[in-house]
């Protein structure tokens, strides 16, 4: 079997994964609880997102590319909340005294 050679766009990316974060802040607002399940969710976004939508001519490129667009758009918002936390001094991960 021959690897298929994924070609993407960076408007692809620059789109889909602004997206996917936009979307997983509206489920935040109704469903409280899916907290544990937000990489998950990322990850099927970016792959509905990606096979239905940016790659709609292989599955195969659809899914590793949704994959990447879940995962990127799941690292960009723990980091955007973990430089939040730290500029306000409420640092997630500080110790308890």
């Amino acid at each position: 079997m021959e690897f298929p050679f994924i070609l993407t766009n960076f408007w692809d990316a620059l789109i889909a994964i602004p997206a996917i974060i936009i979307m997983i802040e509206i489920l935040k607002i109704f469903f409280h609880y899916i907290s544990a399940w937000i990489p998950t969710i990322a990850c099927m976004l970016g792959l509905i997102i990606s096979v239905l939508i940016a790659h709609p001519h292989s599955l195969w490129t659809g899914i590793v590319m949704g994959i990447v667009y879940g995962l990127a758009a799941v690292g960009s918002y723990s980091s955007f909340i973990y430089v939040l936390y730290n500029y306000r001094d409420k640092n997630p991960h500080k110790p308890y005294k």
